[in-house]
């Protein structure tokens, strides 16, 4: 029985705020909603709505603003949010470390990656671990470098795996894997059957750009500063949201790129595109384990971590 569930039974009707109310409210004001809540957490939903009438009566105020269909927290709302949040992670952490005492590791992590790491590389690695902590239950969150480092800081990820550094002092990273990021183009294209490219061509050709937020793009964007250039002197076709939308892009001849060779390891493999180094421009970089200084992991966040730098440091 997990630790919310036992309070609910110790103390019944006469525990006012408990921490199963709390994460109901959490759910609502997360998915904005009193039906998508019930939904997720395998209730009612006039069940969800007695709960949050009960805590509106222990505080004597409104807490979520029904508009519609859309639930919205109040002023009040937003204050117990950011204690019930707090207070949900510590029931966690203090299940995990009873937990980790008892002899076995148990708990959920929630974990972010950039695109390369959250599509390619974490899939494959939290295979793994779970085999060997399978009481450990692992949400992947996947979204842009700038992203998951602002989730990180928020607290609303125990850990992210982004392919850029940060620039916040809050932020602690660690560098694992090295990726060597090529020039991407279609196998009928007039430099397929090249080893390299010069740098200065890359200029005359149609150029696709991921967004302001990708570790590719600002990983690009710093070594061709290093090189005294930047993408002004491009020929920019697109800028696409996600490295699917570029690799797409390619292939249908809209022009060619720059990424990680993980990312279109399928494709080169049946010969549909082809990676080339760039002379002149070093396109090495490394995937950063990604912490907030300030927070100390629970026993299930540190076992991954030190199972992802066992799995993937740097020779």
């Amino acid at each position: 029985m997990g630790l919310l569930k036992t309070i609910e039974k110790i103390y019944g009707n006469d525990f006012h705020m408990d921490l199963w109310q709390l994460k109901i409210f959490k759910a609502v004001i997360d998915l904005e909603g009193f039906s998508r809540a019930a939904e997720a957490i395998h209730l009612t939903q006039p069940t969800v709505s007695s709960h949050i009438r009960d805590l509106e009566a222990h505080f004597g105020c409104r807490l979520i603003d029904r508009m519609g269909k859309t639930a919205k927290a109040t002023r009040a709302g937003e204050l117990l949010y950011e204690y019930a949040d707090r207070m949900l992670k510590l029931a966690a952490e203090t299940e995990s470390a009873v937990a980790e005492f008892l002899g076995h590791i148990s708990g959920q992590i929630a974990i972010g990656g950039s695109t390369i790491p959250g599509g390619y590389i974490l899939p494959r690695q939290i295979g793994g671990f779970t085999r060997i902590y399978p009481e450990v239950r692992i949400r992947l969150h996947v979204s842009d470098t700038r992203q998951i480092i602002d989730e990180v800081l928020a607290g609303r990820l125990d850990f992210g795996m982004v392919g850029a550094e940060a620039e916040s002092g809050h932020i602690v990273q660690k560098a694992l894997i090295r990726d060597e990021m090529r020039l991407i183009v279609r196998a009928d294209h007039p430099w397929a059957d090249h080893r390299e490219i010069e740098l200065n061509r890359l200029c005359s050709q149609p150029f696709l750009l991921r967004e302001p937020g990708s570790g590719t793009r600002k990983s690009l964007e710093q070594q061709l500063a290093r090189a005294g250039l930047s993408m002004d002197g491009f020929t920019v076709a697109a800028e696409l949201g996600s490295t699917a939308s570029v690799i797409q892009g390619i292939k249908s001849g809209m022009g060619i790129s720059i990424l990680s060779p993980i990312a279109v390891e399928d494709e080169r493999k049946s010969g549909s595109l082809k990676a080339l180094a760039v002379t002149g421009l070093d396109l090495s970089r490394h995937f950063y384990l990604t912490t907030r200084r300030e927070r100390t992991p629970s026993p299930a966040s540190r076992a991954l971590m030190d199972y992802l730098e066992k799995q993937m440091a740097p020779a």
